[in-house]
């Protein structure tokens, strides 16, 4: 039994098909990547996934339930969590206590606008999360002034803390320098990978998706045109021309074909 299931999804903005009949699975512990140019439908498909949009048409079973039209924070409970392209973070809270709000937080006075719960489970849980995301040398820095790798590290360790069974991650690396994105992806990949989670994540650089995916699903027009290895993938004649704009990728197979 898959761990996602989706079936025939399709959502419409207007007269632009957003998704068109986008069915998958996804097994446990697998880890996917999800390629697309602008448009394609990568993050309508992450938003219809979490809660964020809901289908015109079509299913979304996790864990053999069906989760179509549910809310957000009814998925979540679920196990299902989420990062973002542009980080979540309380940018005037430490990193720390960014991290104890994820593990559950209570209301304070309306003069502060958080009040971590102190239990010592939480503590624990934080003090691991600032070590498996390597943020413990930030641990008091103020989340807006962290750079951006730090802030993209922050953002995933904060979705980890509900523990999810599936953990989708909206361009994990965007804005993320050349010189950062391989190692910010090896801290998450890794960290995740302890926690036993599946992962699926957008990503526009096919370096880090040849280096951590199992699975490539590429979307195209609002559908996916290929799913497979990412070896198979990122070599598919189709998947060059539409995905990553290489001109005339299909007629250079016609021509060695002939």
């Amino acid at each position: 039994m898959p761990l996602l299931q989706t079936i025939g999804l399709t959502r419409h903005f207007g007269s632009v098909v957003a998704a068109r009949n986008v069915s998958l699975r996804v097994a446990r512990d697998e880890v996917v990547g999800i390629i697309g140019a602008n448009g394609a439908g990568k993050t309508t498909f992450v938003n219809m996934v979490t809660g964020y949009l809901t289908p015109e048409r079509g299913h979304i079973r996790f864990a053999d339930r069906d989760i179509t039209g549910l809310r957000p924070r009814q998925i979540t409970r679920l196990g299902i969590c989420r990062s973002f392209q542009v980080p979540q973070v309380f940018p005037s809270a430490s990193v720390r206590d960014n991290l104890l709000i994820s593990l559950g937080v209570i209301p304070a006075t309306p003069r502060a606008l958080w009040r971590p719960l102190h239990r010592p489970a939480l503590q624990e849980a934080a003090e691991t999360l600032l070590q498996r995301y390597q943020l413990d040398g930030h641990r008091s820095q103020a989340a807006g002034l962290l750079p951006q790798g730090m802030r993209k590290l922050l953002d995933i360790a904060m979705a980890a803390a509900r523990k999810p069974r599936l953990l989708l991650l909206d361009e994990p690396t965007s804005g993320v320098s050349v010189a950062e994105k391989h190692d910010i992806m090896d801290i998450v990949m890794a960290a995740l990978r302890e926690e036993g989670v599946t992962v699926l994540f957008v990503e526009h650089d096919m370096d880090i998706v040849a280096r951590h995916a199992q699975r490539v699903l590429a979307f195209y027009d609002g559908g996916i045109i290929a799913d497979d290895a990412p070896g198979t993938v990122l070599q598919d004649p189709t998947v060059r021309e539409l995905v990553l704009g290489e001109p005339g990728a299909n007629g250079e197979q016609a021509d060695a074909e002939r």
